[in-house]
């Protein structure tokens, strides 16, 4: 003989004081601001380098190559030593190294795009470009940590700039200002070309000109007129400039004025471009 009991299980009702409490609009969140959205968005990117630490070989041993390379290559040719030349060209290869590693936010834009992420960030309640900007925001602390190896270096080989420490300071800021404005250009190339690959290259065809043919390794006055004529309105010329009297101690007033007047053009023009681009794609 088999006794079969049943189990009555007994379902929640909730009250209607319940449901109102829980569903009452005047518990939701206030929506983020621009600055705050971007800031969290910027804290995303350097959270990423925490997690991909490889991510500062580019800021690290890409200047450390560059300094140690150009100096005892080109300083017994070019100059009365090494360390006579390291005087001349640190300033110049500090603003080479730190212009070369903007082109990452945009291969780091366009890898985020291929594999989605950047869909649901368009989802979100927040600001629509909270995301570009604050990528660009989290690489400005990869500029500042490029700036501070490649000073490092130069001051272990014999580098002594006479504007001292504020001098150093104000030439670093000005570099990190003006490779944010900088960057807009490549957060365009990363919307419009399908790969990181394509973002490199195309990178790379407008940097080498802009660096090489430049002040930061030769006095300009060596190369021939029409070459010193594109020399002298290239803004990295003006930027080199810049710092090399901020850190001797000099304040170079067109140059600096200069600096500014291309940034503001790049974040115009590369700025407005991206943002149409990104809110149409």
């Amino acid at each position: 003989m088999t006794a079969t009991t049943t189990d009555e299980s007994t379902a929640y009702v909730p009250t209607a004081e319940t449901l109102r409490a829980v569903l009452s609009p005047a518990g939701r969140p206030t929506p983020p601001g621009p600055l705050a959205a971007s800031v969290v968005f910027g804290w995303r990117a350097m959270l990423r380098i925490k997690h991909v630490p490889e991510q500062l070989f580019d800021v690290t041993a890409f200047p450390l190559i560059m300094t140690l390379m150009f100096t005892y290559l080109f300083g017994g040719a070019l100059a009365d030593s090494p360390r006579a030349y390291l005087q001349f060209f640190l300033p110049g290869i500090l603003v080479s190294s730190v212009v070369m590693i903007t082109m990452y936010t945009g291969v780091g834009l366009n890898t985020d795009i291929e594999k989605g992420v950047f869909d649901r960030f368009r989802t979100l309640p927040v600001w629509r470009p909270a995301a570009l900007v604050g990528m660009i925001f989290g690489d400005l602390l990869r500029y500042v940590i490029a700036s501070l190896v490649i000073l490092a270096v130069g001051l272990a080989l014999g580098f002594r700039p006479s504007g001292g420490v504020l001098g150093v300071v104000a030439a670093i800021a000005l570099l990190v200002v003006f490779s944010f404005a900088f960057s807009w250009i490549w957060t365009y190339f990363g919307l419009v070309l399908r790969s990181e690959k394509s973002v490199m290259g195309v990178s790379m065809m407008v940097l080498m000109p802009l660096t090489f043919l430049s002040n930061v390794y030769v006095d300009p006055s060596t190369m021939p007129g029409w070459l010193q004529a594109f020399v002298n309105v290239n803004p990295i010329s003006h930027l080199v400039t810049a710092i090399r009297g901020l850190m001797a101690g000099e304040l170079d007033g067109p140059a600096i004025v200069w600096t500014f007047v291309a940034g503001a053009l790049f974040v115009v023009v590369f700025g407005s471009l991206t943002m149409h681009r990104y809110n149409r794609r």
